[in-house]
This record gives structure tokens, sequence and C-alpha cells, in this order.
């Protein structure tokens, strides 16, 4: 066993240490990649060492380059040091992390990354939170906690009688949200034709104005979904004013705060989240802008109760914690048996400090402030975007086919990735600037292979 543990660890921290220097996307076909991963399930055993080695064979042609300083695709961070040793413990120690007994450590430091992650995030210290997957599911726990809080209100129990004969709730939110909102009101039960979508503004902004008229127009239940960072812009509706809009009607306010909300930890850039502190659900990821390794996403909650209330389960065969010494995680996520991801976060937050994390955060806003400024300066190049975040939103001779071209001729050469979206119905390339790695001399190097692209078009 320790032979081909040790041989795996050396090939990881190899494999890291090359990113710099490595083609950041794939060089091989679906086909290529068939050919030397499939085939029939072996009748016998096969030796580990052998296992291992054929995998990294056969898988690296096909691994993309995500943790790369010059990855810059669906915001998808790197892998702190100290996360990516954490995240190998993680494996090693294989605690389940649903109960207290099924991993004392892993409950005490969930609990600790938690109490930081409030702190650093200024989400009030007296919220509730939850470790999941990702910012898909910190939604559905959020609004879950939402659709208990509120039916619960209304007299309606819905973990016993679940939807049918329920009180409707309504959702309102943007018109440019991210689509984790619709499908999380899918795993809820709640349906996508709950939505009332509120007009935007040409940064993809609520208008605030259009959302009051749209509560005032019903006195039921309702629920706002604020958002800290639009997905392609990087925008940040007006909280403040969403929460006080929404409060003055009773509506819940959830936050998407994915990448945006780690705003919040930077001093420069605080101001975008203002007023976020009153809002009732928050959810934002690990594995974006706190660059811990997939998958790692955070659920917080104003009302304790009602997130318990809406995740918590109990069996008799189960060893439950006691009153409120220790704390079950299971009471506070949809998951039963989990990984421990709190290790990953604690080592992340430890390593950097609450500084670390401002300088990670404001670093990457630099850097893309450095591609906008770059690429608009020459001909024929479009920045669309206001740049007050990590995105940027390019677009090549006002032209959406020549704009889709350079997309697709960046990725195959090479030097950098990234991808294309649809901004207020133009085909952009879309810049997204989240790794802890990312230098200057990447977003020059990047720069020039998108312009040497672009002109060879």
């Amino acid at each position: 066993m320790s032979r081909v543990l040790t041989d795996a660890a050396a090939y990881a921290a190899g494999f890291l240490s090359g990113l710099p220097d490595r083609r950041v996307g794939w060089d091989t076909s679906v086909e290529e990649l068939r050919d030397a991963l499939d085939g029939p399930l072996p009748d016998g055993s096969l030796p580990a060492d052998d296992v291992i080695a054929a995998l990294i064979k056969g898988a690296e042609p096909g691994v993309v380059g995500t943790t790369s300083p010059r990855y810059f695709g669906f915001v998808i961070g790197g892998s702190l040091p100290a996360a990516v040793a954490a995240d190998w413990l993680t494996t090693a120690w294989d605690q389940n992390a649903g109960l207290y007994v099924g991993g004392p450590s892993a409950s005490v430091v969930e609990e600790t990354a938690g109490r930081w992650l409030k702190d650093l995030l200024r989400i009030p210290a007296s919220a509730s939170f939850g470790l999941v997957t990702g910012c898909q599911m910190a939604h559905f726990v959020g609004l879950a906690a939402a659709r208990h809080h509120l039916l619960a209100g209304a007299g309606w129990d819905v973990e016993a009688n679940g939807l049918n004969g329920a009180p409707p709730i309504r959702v309102l939110a943007g018109a440019q949200r991210h689509v984790t909102i619709d499908r999380a009101l899918r795993y809820l039960g709640l349906g996508t034709s709950c939505i009332t979508e509120i007009p935007t503004d040409d940064q993809g902004r609520m208008e605030i104005e259009l959302l009051r008229q749209a509560l005032g127009a019903d006195d039921g239940l309702a629920i706002v979904c604020a958002q800290a960072g639009n997905v392609n812009s990087g925008s940040f509706d007006l909280i403040a004013e969403v929460c006080e809009v929404a409060n003055q009607s009773g509506a819940w306010v959830h936050v998407d705060g994915a990448f945006g909300l780690w705003a919040a930890a930077s001093p420069r850039l605080s101001h975008l989240v203002e007023g976020a502190a009153a809002a009732d659900s928050w959810a934002t990821d690990g594995h974006k802008w706190l660059n811990v390794p997939y998958d790692s996403g955070l659920a917080f909650c104003a009302h304790p109760e009602s997130h318990r209330a809406a995740m918590s389960v109990h069996a008799n065969y189960l060893i439950h914690s006691e009153g409120a010494k220790e704390r079950d995680q299971v009471d506070w996520t949809p998951e039963f048996s989990r990984r421990a991801r709190g290790f990953t976060i604690y080592a992340a937050l430890r390593s950097l400090g609450r500084q670390g994390v401002s300088e990670l955060i404001e670093r990457c806003c630099s850097n893309a402030r450095s591609f906008a400024q770059q690429l608009s300066e020459q001909p024929d190049i479009e920045v669309l975007n206001d740049v007050v975040l990590n995105q940027v939103l390019v677009r090549f001779r006002d032209d959406d086919q020549v704009t889709r071209e350079v997309v697709t001729k960046v990725q195959e050469e090479g030097t950098c990735w990234l991808s294309g979206s649809m901004w207020r119905d133009r085909a952009v390339m879309r810049i997204s600037v989240s790794n802890w790695a990312t230098s200057q001399e990447d977003v020059d190097r990047s720069a020039e292979a998108i312009l040497r692209c672009a002109a060879s078009i």
C-alpha cells in the first residue's frame, strides 16, 4: 500500500508544480480517451501499482489544467497548496462527516471554519451554516430554509404535508440570474413557474423600483433572490435596497454570492455587498475564490431554527449529539454520509489569514482590469461590461461569429483557456480571473495569445 500511495503523491506533486509550463486545455479526442480507459471489467484483481500507472497514462491527456494560473473559464479557482495537502489527508482519514461520532475532529474543524467564514464574509455571527457540494446545493439549502420559514409562518408544515394544498410562494429574481436558482426551485417542488422575473439594467442588476412594484402587486408569501456577482458581468444587485424593499413586504431575501460574496473579505471591495448582512440566507462557493479543491459549497442562514427544521433527520440507530454540546453536520445539510470538507476550508483559511484572503481577491480583480485594459486598447475589440470584479466580457469586431471563432482558436492554441457566453443577445468571450497563482505575467502572456489568435482570423 505505501508504495502506490507514495508514487501517486509524487506524481500529483509533479503535476501541480508543472502547471505553469503545461498546456492549459487538452490535446486528445473522446475516442482516444475511450480507447485508453474503456474496456471490459477485469475478471481478476490487478496490482494497485499497475492500476494507478495505467490510470495516469490513460487519463492525463484529457485532464484540463483547471488549476493552472492561466485558466480563466467558468469561474473555477485553483487549489492552494495547504488546501490540496488537507484534501489528501481528508481522503486518507476518510471520516464520515455526518454525525459528531463519525469524526469528532471533522465536526470541530467544520464548526471553526464556519465561524471564520461568517467573520470574513460579514455574515451575522448568529447565522447557521452548512458545507455542501457547491453553490447549487447551497441554494437548495437556503431556499429550503426559506420554504419552511414562510410556510410555517402561514401555519403549514411542509416537511410533514408536502406542498399539495400549501399556500403558494412567489420567487422574485432578476432576468440575469444564474440557472442554479431555477434548478434549486425544481428540486424543492416549487417549480420555475413560481418565478417573477424582474428586469435588469445594462450590467445585469435588478431594477429596484420594478422589484418594489412586483412585491406590492401581491401580499402573499415571497422570496427575493439577489445577486452578488453576476455570472457574466460580475455586477452586484443593490443588496441593501433589495433587503429594504423585501423587508417591507415580509419577503425572505436569499443572496446568490457564488463568487461575488467574497468581495466582503476585501476592504476595497466590500462596498459591493453593502447591506447583505440584512438578508435571510446566503450561498457561495469555496472551490471558486477560496481556491480549495472540488467540491466545496457554503450555505448560511439567519434563521437557524428554520435551517435545521428543513434539513435535519433522526433515526433510532444513529447516535445523535445531546443538546448543543457537539455539532452533527447532518442537521444542516441535505447529505447524510458526506466528505469532511471542513478540513480543506480550515487549511486554506488558516494558511491565508484575513489579509491573505483579501489580497487574493484584490489581486484577481486587478488582473481582470489589466485584461480589460490590454484588450480594449486594440482596434475592433470591445469590453462590454464595467469590470467591477473579476469578470471581463470581450467582443471582437462587433460580430458573433468572429467572437466565437476567437474563443475556439484560443482554446485550441493552449496558452490559456477561457469560454464564450451570451451577453444581452451578443456573443462574448468571458474571462474569469479567480486563481490564487495568476500573476501579471500570466495575464500579459494570455492577452498576447488572445490578440494573436484574433489577428489570425
